[in-house]
């Protein structure tokens, strides 16, 4: 069936079963793993948030959002704004993508948390909904977000003529905050025809100089809508109650191969956020499998004053993303640079741009050869690289870089992932407000109302 072909569509009924899920995950028991995963992703992405607010998208964000008033439902975390839920989705979710520090689903093709996680949020405490309930609700959102984006049969990063990183973050937002409302089968489904109505984004957010749209178009827009999607149905407005399987539906307008049966598969029994990664480095994701080599080729004994070349081998399908960019956090050959002289990377030096400027920086850049591999892309797990350094005494090292710490292959443990978050809040909260609310998400079921993790912040 060619692409964009009106006869595409899901078979009868798929709009109710997707509905169906999103209307009995508020009271589920998840798995015990999949409970402490998402936790390890909440935490991460309020620490993306709260450190992006800070950075120039979420600055320019907070600003906006300062200045459109509203009603006082949900918090912009890192400021001290309460405004409509609505709103601070918005401004959470460019501040959770604000830098480069978000987590991320590989066949999803999108980063979840920065939409998913503000949607959640923002409902939540506008209806002051349970911790179990908001947990749910992030796990439910990556449930949606990944298979409505990998249902769309994308092929590769240059095929899609729209950006699952906008589709996917759009769909897992409105799934989040439509399980918060409490909906019947009907408004869940009139909540996904709306949500449906408002799918944008084109893919040319790479050439964003500057990291500010980018993170609307992968966390702020779609938070945005999806809760707006939510909060009208709630309000009484009506929708489409088969936006999947009628003729003219959202796998007509986006899907290249299309798999309807994607959409519903393994709902309530395989939960995607276990396929989902977590950064151990603050930089793109592309440039995660180098950085690892790097700490490897060091723990090996390598003394950089003895570079003389280094060869870094990529994924062909990607290295655009991060070549020779003009962000730190976002250039391959700078982080590389970086990394190996400062023995790691920190979210400070990562978000550093004077470094770019560093004679030391600039004279490690020299001896590199990026070198595109097609072998690497078609690897699988996905996102492998390879670092060859030869020395002045004529001495190799390499490392093959074939499983990312953080991905689900080698997942980031619960202590990792804590340790990362507050060394990106601690600076600016504090380590007793920072402690205090990593321990408020490991124990999110024991809290009644999530607008006590907001409170934590004030001191309260």
């Amino acid at each position: 069936m060619p692409k964009n072909d009106p006869d595409m569509r899901a078979p009868e009924g798929t709009t109710q079963t997707v509905a169906d899920y999103i209307t009995s995950v508020a009271g589920q028991d998840l798995p015990v793993e999949v409970a402490t995963k998402t936790k390890c992703h909440l935490l991460d992405t309020l620490a993306a948030v709260i450190s992006g607010a800070h950075l120039k998208a979420g600055r320019l964000a907070t600003g906006f959002i300062a200045t459109q008033g509203g009603t006082p439902e949900a918090t912009v975390w890192g400021s001290d704004i309460r405004t409509t839920a609505i709103n601070a989705a918005l401004a959470n979710g460019i501040s959770g993508h604000a830098d480069e520090t978000d987590d991320s689903h590989l066949e999803g093709r999108f980063h979840p948390g920065c939409a998913v996680v503000p949607a959640a949020l923002a409902v939540g405490e506008a209806r002051g909904a349970s911790g179990k309930a908001v947990l749910n609700a992030v796990a439910a959102g990556y449930d949606i977000g990944a298979r409505f984006s990998m249902a769309l049969g994308v092929s590769g990063p240059r095929t899609a003529t729209h950006s699952t990183h906008s589709l996917g973050a759009l769909f897992g937002a409105s799934a989040a905050a439509s399980s918060l409302m409490g909906f019947d089968k009907q408004k869940a489904a009139s909540a996904l025809s709306y949500t449906i109505q408002q799918a944008s984004g084109i893919p040319y957010w790479e050439r964003d100089r500057e990291h500010v749209e980018k993170a609307f178009d992968f966390g702020g827009m779609g938070a945005r809508n999806g809760v707006a999607a939510a909060l009208m149905v709630e309000a009484g407005l009506t929708g489409v109650q088969d936006p999947l399987e009628g003729k003219l539906n959202y796998l007509s307008a986006f899907a290249e191969n299309p798999d309807a049966d994607v959409l519903i598969a393994g709902l309530g029994t395989r939960f995607e956020i276990m396929e989902a990664s977590i950064k151990k480095w603050c930089v793109g994701s592309p440039i995660q499998a180098a950085l690892d080599a790097a700490m490897a080729l060091l723990d090996q004994g390598l003394d950089i004053a003895d570079i003389e070349t280094i060869d870094l081998i990529m994924p062909d399908d990607r290295l655009t993303i991060v070549d020779n960019r003009d962000m730190p956090d976002v250039c391959l050959q700078h982080m590389v640079a970086l990394t190996l002289i400062d023995g790691g990377a920190s979210f400070l030096t990562s978000h550093d741009k004077a470094r770019m400027r560093d004679p030391a920086v600039l004279a490690l850049r020299e001896k590199m050869t990026v070198i595109p591999s097609h072998e690497l892309t078609i690897a699988r797990p996905a996102r492998q690289a390879i670092l060859e350094i030869g020395t002045k005494g004529g001495a190799t090292f390499s490392h093959h870089t074939k499983v990312v710490y953080g991905t689900p292959g080698n997942p980031m443990s619960p202590e990792d992932v804590q340790t990362k978050a507050l060394e990106l809040i601690s600076p600016i909260l504090g380590s007793k407000v920072s402690n205090a609310i990593a321990d408020a998400v490991w124990s999110l079921e024991e809290i009644k109302d999530i607008n006590a993790l907001a409170a934590i912040t004030k001191g309260e």
